[in-house]
């Protein structure tokens, strides 16, 4: 039985200019000790994917329209508030996107970083300051015990996230939702901290979904992976087999797009055109008017997520014909 089960997700946000339908049908599951990816350009749907499951999507604007997302016997998008705070924090924790306005530069580190432990497991503040010292040290962060009851703005970003990961792991959850917690960093640093990822996932045995818009990044780091376009997923897969054989033309893309698989001296490929604007209906594939394979078909006909092989899941009309 896997760990987390998301069935039909759909949150939208209502707003004076229109409905945006940020989330359309999304459904996947997550195993024990499992890391899922979620991939896709900025807009397509992941991190409200993941605010939606964590009950972080403001309301109003956002509403779930409709879904389910059931861990551990409980659905998390109906359950009572006061059963999603005892879940969110503790059980399921997230490192969000930006680490430099995320922590609150009014409170010293210390504080922040205790505070899932106080409200979650009732434990004495000097217990608490003991294991945040403890798990500063384990996310790398030197000379901890002075640097606990610093405030933010004495952190550089890399550490910023260090301490944003210390306070995600402090509880032991047994998902981890990390949201693009690379993006804002260097490339040392973003390598430091997959590995520290890593090695605590294998630690604490526990699922992580991995939020990026890079394809290199979950390379390495992913068992399984979800592109995500315009709200939909529209191709699942092994690791392994997207990136040996993507069947999705906006996969293909993606792939297209990683600097280090160009040739050298060749100028770097962009994908044309943008995302569509989700407030307006959509008709066939949200691909088409960027897809050099789209046809009178796909303009026409609503594409659905069904298996191509064993492992993979395709919504493009045309490799499910078996055309390309």
């Amino acid at each position: 039985m896997p760990l987390l089960e998301v069935t039909d997700l759909r949150t939208s946000f209502h707003t004076r200019s229109g409905v945006y339908r940020a989330v359309d049908g999304v459904s996947f599951s997550l195993e024990k000790g499992e890391t899922l990816g979620l991939v896709g350009e900025s807009g397509s749907g992941k991190s409200v994917t993941c605010y939606s499951l964590m009950g972080l999507v403001p309301q109003p604007p956002g509403r779930i329209e409709s879904g389910r997302a059931m861990f551990d016997g409980i659905d998390l998008l109906h359950c009572p508030a006061a059963q999603l705070r005892a879940i969110r924090g503790k059980r399921i924790a997230m490192i969000f996107q930006d680490p430099m306005t995320s922590l609150n530069p009014y409170l010293r580190i210390s504080e922040q970083l205790i505070e899932p432990l106080l409200i979650h497991q009732k434990i004495s503040k000097a217990d608490a300051l003991a294991r945040g010292l403890a798990m500063l040290e384990a996310v790398g962060i030197n000379d901890a015990a002075n640097r606990l009851h610093s405030y933010p703005h004495e952190f550089s970003g890399g550490m910023r996230q260090r301490v944003m990961i210390a306070m995600a792991l402090i509880t032991r959850p047994e998902i981890l939702i990390a949201d693009e917690p690379t993006t804002a960093l260097d490339v040392t640093v973003q390598a430091q901290i997959l590995e520290l990822i890593k090695n605590l996932q294998s630690e604490l045995g526990m699922a992580v979904i991995f939020v990026t818009h890079d394809l290199g990044v979950v390379s390495g780091l992913c068992d399984r992976v979800q592109v995500m376009y315009a709200g939909r997923i529209v191709e699942t897969a092994d690791t392994r087999t997207l990136f040996h054989s993507p069947r999705h033309p906006y996969t293909r893309a993606l792939q297209r797009s990683i600097p280090s698989l160009q040739p050298k001296g060749r100028e770097l490929y962009t994908i044309p055109g943008l995302p569509p604007d989700l407030s307006n209906p959509i008709a066939g594939c949200a691909f088409v008017p960027r897809c050099e394979y789209a046809t009178d078909l796909c303009r026409a006909t609503d594409p659905r997520l069904l298996p191509v092989d064993p492992t993979q899941a395709t919504a493009c009309l045309r490799v499910q014909a078996g055309e390309l």
